[in-house]
């Protein structure tokens, strides 16, 4: 198809050629590298293979190794080497690298570095110092015509030890995913110490950057190079953190324009790009640090990753990749010295690779068939490699051989690669605790609380307002979800003085919400706690469902309402929760305080009942009554209503049940368990929680068509007939 193109192209190609920098042929170039990299890509997934290996084999087809060769004259018309047409597709190369180091840094989960402890540490750490150490000894003892500057060796020997040692974290991360390993120990460590490398590789690269620019090693230029890059990382990892959130969310929550997420994103990556290469550094490891922090943003919704990702994937990396293929020429293989020279370079990679991660393995504490698999998957370098000598090339610290030499390897280890690894991890057995831990993640994947990313707390100043911010912070620690306290008032909202005594009131709220968090925290196993960061922001409104529904449109997971006056007669709620309600359409988590916890509503005590009937509904009011008991250290019983028929299904009550208590055993949550025979769902709740003592009945629910805010009959009891205090989570 490629071919044809080319073809059906070439009248208007000709008519271009010789003319200057064309729009045509430049249009030409990127549907090639676009159509010939979609298509093997395409065809290595099919194989096993990663798909940005058919995208750097589509370049080398169309380069000289292979399209040249057949049909120079064509080779030269679409890819003609003039400068001036060069630096036009150069620059969507340019650009390209820096969105793959975005996306690759946007991919880096420190918290997966910080789980996997020293185990991967000292399989990265070793797994770059060994190989780096042969590339810089190849260096030396390369011919000098193999290099660009002789009288610069060390340049050449850096990047060399740099493009040996690093491990590509997009190919590692592609096989350790198809595997079902992401999620298993061995797989973690693999996937952290490829984390590692990469961290670790691009700031060795804007080192050596720095090198080459002087052009000669001096202790002055490695001190401002180095100082440079921490003091960038540092300010990075802190301030820019919560300048890079701010930023999002502004653009999130104010601007209303499409895509303005992604633009912000794109502007906080230049703008880290060009803050490294004015401190001296490679702008990748500016692009690649945003990536981190851009990854981080609690509000970045999967919609906007996905987009992103998609731009990338489907244009950026296809034209980049390509024309790094197309930069290597494989015909000078057909040299027996730097065919050896080759395949040495390999050997070299490969040996060194293998034994510094699967050493590094064994001092971090891997069984030797952990450390073999690890070993294995470090082997692949891949897009990595391929970026870090289209740098060296750019900067004049390699040639165009060195290029090829290393663009051979990236695809020979990266080919290999998936085989081993996948046979390596086959043989590896799964310990008790792994499987338990793996237990409780997939329920945390299909669970309610694990998906939500951004809370809306709708209270006022009351103490059921505050019982309300009590719950929201114990959710919001769950997830470290930012969360927005809309204080809801009566007085009018143009008003200066009103809305400044309001915001005061507002914040008391936010500060509920992170005092809470903070102890639920702590109520946390040790290896569960992290260090706690919770952005509250606050905002005053009216009761009115226009304000809610604006305030919505920025992406909320649920609104949590708590209002002093819940209820307007006996069984129906106040018409301010109703217009609340009525302007959010996301679930619902209604709290109405009563007794104990309107008198106490921050440290009363809690004992929850939870009624569950099998639907989602009822399994996400487990949820929310697991993470509050969790929180509190309360004691839940989980109640299952049976019709009083004699023909109701014992077998289904218990495998009900049975799933609720497994779901609290995996937060080390004790969940008793009762059955109760009774035509009244709502009598049969208000006894046992009587009965037991409970003083909070938290209840799954759906809303029922119709003017009011309506849960249906059972809740319309309990609002009526129940002294405990109700929490009703409404999808």
């Amino acid at each position: 198809m490629a071919g044809a193109l080319m073809f059906a192209a070439g009248p208007a190609l000709a008519a271009e050629g010789g003319k200057g920098p064309s729009e045509v042929i430049f249009i030409a170039q990127l549907a090639a590298l676009m159509l010939t990299g979609r298509l093997l890509g395409e065809a290595m997934l099919r194989i096993g293979q990663p798909a940005v290996m058919g995208q750097l084999i589509a370049g080398l087809l169309l380069g000289p190794s292979f399209f040249g060769l057949l049909a120079p004259d064509w080779q030269h018309l679409i890819f003609p080497r003039t400068p001036e047409q060069k630096a036009m597709i150069d620059g969507i190369s340019q650009a390209g690298i820096l969105l793959l180091l975005l996306l690759t840094g946007m991919e880096t989960d420190l918290q997966l570095v910080r789980k996997t402890g020293r185990a991967s540490v000292y399989a990265s750490l070793m797994g770059i110092v060994v190989p780096f150490g042969c590339g810089v000894a190849l260096g030396y003892f390369m011919p000098a015509d193999m290099l660009p500057h002789p009288d610069h060796r060390l340049i050449t020997s850096l990047f060399l030890g740099t493009a040996l040692s690093i491990a590509s974290v997009k190919i590692v991360a592609m096989v350790v995913r198809e595997m079902n390993f992401m999620r298993r120990t061995v797989g973690q460590v693999i996937l952290a110490s490829a984390i590692i490398d990469d961290s670790v590789g691009w700031i060795i690269v804007s080192i050596i950057f720095s090198l080459a620019l002087h052009g000669e090693v001096d202790a002055l230029s490695i001190a401002q190079s180095v100082v440079g890059t921490f003091v960038f990382m540092v300010v990075s990892l802190t301030i820019g953190r919560r300048l890079v959130f701010y930023a999002i969310r502004f653009a999130n929550d104010v601007l209303v324009s499409e895509y303005a997420v992604i633009t912000a994103i794109l502007v906080i990556m230049s703008v880290m790009a060009l803050t490294t290469h004015l401190i001296g550094v490679h702008s990748v490891l500016g692009a690649f640090v945003a990536g981190i922090l851009v990854g981080e943003s609690p509000i970045l919704t999967k919609h906007i990753d996905e987009q992103l990702r998609g731009l990338i994937t489907a244009f950026f990396a296809p034209v980049f990749f390509g024309l790094a293929g197309l930069s290597a020429d494989l015909t000078i293989l057909a040299n027996p010295e730097i065919l050896w020279s080759t395949i040495g370079l390999i050997l070299i990679a490969s040996i060194g690779k293998f034994g510094g991660a699967f050493v590094g393995a064994e001092l971090g504490g891997l069984t030797k068939r952990e450390g073999f698999a690890l070993a294995c998957g470090m082997n692949a370098r891949g897009s990595t490699e391929v970026i870090i000598a289209s740098v060296g090339l750019s900067m004049g610290a390699l040639t165009q051989n060195l290029f090829t030499m290393i663009v051979a390897m990236a695809v020979i280890t990266t080919m290999a690669m998936p085989p081993t690894l996948r046979w390596a991890l086959s043989r590896i057995p799964m310990s008790k605790d792994e499987k338990q831990r793996l237990d409780r993640e997939e329920l945390e994947e299909k669970g309610f609380l694990p998906n939500l990313e951004r809370l809306l707390l709708a209270v006022d100043d009351s103490t059921n307002g505050t019982f309300a911010s009590r719950i929201a912070g114990i959710i919001a620690a769950t997830r470290e979800m930012p969360t927005t306290v809309m204080h809801i008032t009566d007085g009018n909202v143009d008003d200066k003085k009103v809305v400044k005594a309001e915001t005061a009131k507002a914040k008391d709220a936010a500060s509920t919400v992170i005092e809470v968090a903070e102890r639920a925290e702590h109520t946390k196993a040790a290896e569960d706690q992290t260090k706690l960061e919770i952005e509250v922001e606050t905002l005053v409104q009216q009761p009115s469902t226009e304000a809610v529904a604006e305030e919505a449109e920025k992406g909320y997971g649920a609104m949590i309402v708590g209002l002093d006056k819940m209820i307007a007669r006996k069984n129906q709620f106040h018409d301010d929760v109703a217009n609340l309600a009525a302007g959010f359409e996301g679930p619902l988590i209604i709290a109405d305080g009563r007794d104990e916890h309107r008198k106490h509503p921050l440290h009363g005590t809690i004992s929850i009942l939870v009624p569950v009937n099998g639907t989602e509904v009822s399994r996400r009011a487990a949820e929310v009554a697991i993470a509050i008991a969790r929180a509190n250290r309360a004691p839940v019983t989980a109640l299952y209503v049976a019709p009083g028929n004699k023909g109701r299904s014992r077998r289904n009550e218990e495998a009900i049940l049975k799933e609720i208590v497994a779901l609290g055993e995996t937060y080390a949550v004790d969940i008793r368990s009762a059955v109760r025979a009774s035509d009244a769902a709502d009598v049969a709740i208000v006894k046992e929680a009587a009965r037991r003592k409970h003083n909070l009945i938290i209840m799954g629910t759906a809303r029922r068509p119709g003017e009011k805010l309506n849960f249906g009959d059972t809740a319309a009891a309990l609002l009526e007939k129940s002294s405990q205090s109700l929490v009703f989570v409404v999808s």
